[in-house]
């Protein structure tokens, strides 16, 4: 009950701000404003070579990963082959279904909560 209040209170604020910004219209201040925006400094970029250096490392652990454990990868590998080679059964289908429905249901009330 107390949200609500306090969004009205905004919503009034916030429509007298607009008001009274639309009609003072613009304020002469003798170019202070564009000074202080040309002595901010430069935003921070990253450099360029970054992420293909990232993707790189990331490639480098993964095939020395496969390299060190050669029987996970060739257990992990051989389930996905039979997984995707082999048709789905109506259990899988229906588990499919309830795991993308629960993520859509579960991201739909993360997405809608108050805050």
């Amino acid at each position: 009950m107390d949200q609500d209040r306090a969004d009205n209170d905004d919503g009034w604020l916030e429509q007298a701000l607009k008001s009274d910004a639309q009609a003072a219209g613009y304020i002469a201040d003798d170019g202070f404003t564009s000074a202080v925006m040309a002595r901010l400094p430069a935003p921070a970029t990253l450099p360029a070579w970054r992420r293909p250096a990232v993707a790189l490392l990331w490639l480098v652990a993964a095939g020395a990963l496969v390299a060190l454990l050669p029987d996970l990868f060739y257990t992990v590998f051989g389930s996905l082959v039979t997984l995707f080679v082999q048709p789905p059964s109506w259990s899988h289908i229906g588990v499919l279904l309830l795991v993308i429905g629960a993520t859509t249901w579960s991201t739909l009330v993360y997405a809608m909560r108050a805050e």
